[in-house]
């Protein structure tokens, strides 16, 4: 199979962790979103929303977003939860990370990483920092309870919701005020078969 993203985006890292993780053999395919090659015709025929990361199965078929490429590759494994319950709670977190946690620090991240904090955006990067705290503090006190968001293992929610937030700073959010997150970030790291953003 053939994964196309950037390394450097969190989205992509998702996939990229769990490959590691579950040791799936794939060819990585790096893509380049600043010089607009998701947007070229090559790559819009495989996913016309023009986004990484994507997934090509080895017959010719394709899988975007993130949480739907980690739903079909940790597929069978014990990183999905195990029971109906944790099941909806693992998809509960991914949903979370989706529209509560990604919009503020991912975006936050990628003004200031990725555009260098432009004047023309410096109030947008400003006004995401509210809704990032919020996300993280609602992280912060699942993480007081347990070790991981779906109880004592660790799941693809872990991986969703780990991408960003490891790099929070990179988008100006300070973790100090989070020691459960800082944590549950060194258990990750921790893992045996861990794998970096670089």
């Amino acid at each position: 199979m053939k994964i196309y993203g950037d390394i450097q985006s969190g989205n992509c890292y998702k996939i990229k962790l769990l490959t590691s993780l579950l040791e799936i053999e794939h060819e990585w395919i790096e893509v380049d979103i600043l010089a607009s090659e998701t947007q070229s015709e090559s790559f819009l025929k495989m996913n016309p929303n023009g986004k990484i990361p994507l997934l090509e199965l080895d017959n010719g078929t394709y899988i975007s977003e993130s949480n739907a490429i980690l739903n079909y590759l940790a597929y069978g494994s014990d990183l999905v939860g195990n029971g109906r319950f944790s099941r909806a709670k693992v998809l509960q977190w991914q949903f979370f990370e989706q529209y509560s946690h990604e919009p503020f620090i991912a975006v936050a991240r990628f003004i200031s990483k990725y555009l260098g904090l432009p004047k023309e955006r410096k109030a947008e990067y400003n006004a995401k920092h509210a809704g990032g705290h919020k996300a993280l503090s609602v992280m912060e006190e699942q993480l007081q309870l347990t070790p991981f968001l779906v109880g004592e293992d660790i799941t693809i929610a872990d991986i969703s919701l780990y991408a960003y937030t490891h790099v929070a700073d990179e988008g100006g959010f300070d973790l100090s005020a989070y020691p459960s997150i800082r944590r549950w970030i060194d258990r990750i790291q921790s893992h045996p078969k861990y794998v970096g953003m670089d």
